[in-house]
Parts: structure tokens; C-alpha cells; sequence
């Protein structure tokens, strides 16, 4: 065998060698991607926000229609922004961690009524109790687009300059509630 046929057989047999690699390559390493995956929390959605001015709002007030509420009115508070509706199941099983936290004047929380009929919504309130400092109505839901809504309930944390520092998706539980959200509070809050 000659010099080139050698070689042509060698190149050959790497290309051979290559077709087999690349796709077991690619499916190990989709393995390892869907694997990782597996232990991640659905709830913790990275989101683009995150780190960013929220998105700055004037909206109406459910309990007063006729009054306009800022966001810019919150300027220099920790807040919580919690978007909710009285046809939301979750958002019923979430409520008395709100109301508990308002119980303790920690910060203040604003609730977001999305998409949400206004008497249906103040009759929750009314039954379940109304944590809220205030309620801003998004009746088209258009808030809650610039917010990054992708259902409800979602929950924000935004620092003094307004800032978003953190979005719970679903509804918060009691231990999200006690080991993620209060203490990011206490900690913004020691921030000038």
C-alpha cells in the first residue's frame, strides 16, 4: 500500500471515527443540560428584571377609583409588590402570609388587582382581609406586561431606589416567606 492510499485510509477511518463522536458528544452533553434541570426550582424563573428600575406606574386605586397612585411614590421605602385576583385559587392559599407580614409593619406591601373584576376584588378583600398598604387595579393587564406577569400570583421585592432585587413566582410559601423574602427586606432596608 502506498504512502497516499495509507493516508487516504487514515483520514478515512478519522472521519468515520468523527460521524460517530459528534452525535454521542451532542447527546451526552444535552444529557448533562436536561439532568442539571432536573434540581432547579420552577419557581425561581430568572427574570430579566431582576436588578433593573421596575417599571415606573400610575395606575387607579381599587378602593378609590378616582385617585392615581405612583410608583414613584415609594421612592426611598423597601417595598412589596404581590400581584393577585379574586378568581386566583393560589393567591387564597398565599393571603394570610400577607396578612401576617402586614400584621408586623414590616414594609410596605402594594397588591397589583390583575385582570380582576373591582367588586369581586374588594368582596375578597373584605372576607379574607386586606393586607395591602394600597391596591393598584390592572384591569388589561398591561402592568402587569411591563412587569413580566406570566400569571398570578407573582411577588417583587423593590429597594429604596426601585429597583427590583426579587421576583417569587406562584404562590409564596411560608418558608420563602421566612428564609428569602424577609430577610432580603431587613436587608435592603439597612441599605441608605
Amino acid at each position: 500500500m502506498s504512502a497516499v492510499a495509507a493516508e487516504a485510509a487514515k483520514s478515512s477511518t478519522m472521519k468515520r471515527v468523527a460521524l460517530f463522536l459528534l452525535p454521542l458528544a451532542a447527546f451526552i452533553g444535552l444529557s448533562v443540560f436536561l439532568f442539571k434541570g432536573l434540581w432547579l426550582n420552577p419557581r425561581e424563573v430568572p427574570s430579566p428584571l431582576i436588578g433593573k428600575p421596575a417599571p415606573v406606574f400610575e395606575r387607579p386605586l381599587l378602593h378609590r377609583g378616582d385617585v392615581q397612585f405612583s410608583s414613584k411614590d415609594l421612592l426611598g421605602q423597601v417595598w412589596i409588590f404581590n400581584v393577585w385576583a379574586s378568581w386566583c385559587g393560589p393567591c387564597r392559599q398565599e393571603h394570610p402570609l400577607f396578612n401576617d407580614l402586614a400584621a408586623q409593619k414590616l414594609v410596605p406591601i402594594v397588591g397589583m388587582n390583575y385582570k380582576d373584576q373591582p367588586g369581586n376584588a374588594l368582596k375578597w378583600l373584605n372576607e379574607l382581609g386586606d393586607p395591602y398598604k394600597l391596591t393598584v387595579v390592572d384591569a388589561d393587564g398591561r402592568l402587569g406586561i411591563d412587569f413580566g406577569v406570566y400569571g398570578v400570583p407573582e411577588t417583587f421585592v423593590i429597594d429604596k431606589q426601585g429597583v427590583i432585587r426579587h421576583k417569587h413566582i406562584g404562590p409564596v410559601t411560608p418558608e420563602a416567606m421566612q428564609k428569602k423574602i424577609i430577610p432580603l427586606v431587613r436587608e435592603l432596608q439597612k441599605q441608605p
